[in-house]
């Protein structure tokens, strides 16, 4: 499956933006996906995952309440709505997911674990 992150931008802190992740080459409804982000200097972060059927969500803590993730399978693509942004948001945010050793559940937000990776798209919070 290949993915495609789009949507990122720059904003001023408490603006919102919504990030899209196409999939293509698979169907999307047997996967997970999950958005990281990394911010110059530092290492990669899982900031939430959905489950394949939509059921489940999981959010890093410092953006629960701001971070909202769904799917739209039959237009295999996800979304990452964030609301109320903040310059520690700046980053570049990619989606990706395994080759299904998960079973559409989420996998750990660890890097090692994730087999297909979107290219990126840059998110810049100004304050």
């Amino acid at each position: 499956v290949q993915l495609q992150a789009s949507g990122g931008g720059l904003v001023q802190s408490g603006g919102s933006l919504r990030l899209s992740c196409a999939a293509s080459g698979a169907t999307l409804d047997t996967y997970a996906i999950t958005w990281f982000r990394q911010a110059p200097g530092k290492e990669r972060e899982g900031v939430s995952c959905i489950s394949a059927s939509g059921g489940t969500t999981y959010y890093k803590d410092s953006v629960k309440g701001r971070f909202t993730m769904s799917r739209d399978n039959a237009k295999k693509t996800v979304y990452l709505q964030m609301i109320n942004l903040k310059p520690e948001d700046t980053a570049v945010y990619y989606c990706a997911t395994e080759r299904g050793h998960y079973n559409g559940h989420c996998p750990p937000p660890i890097s090692d674990f994730y087999d297909y990776w979107g290219q990126g798209t840059q998110v810049t919070v100004s304050s």
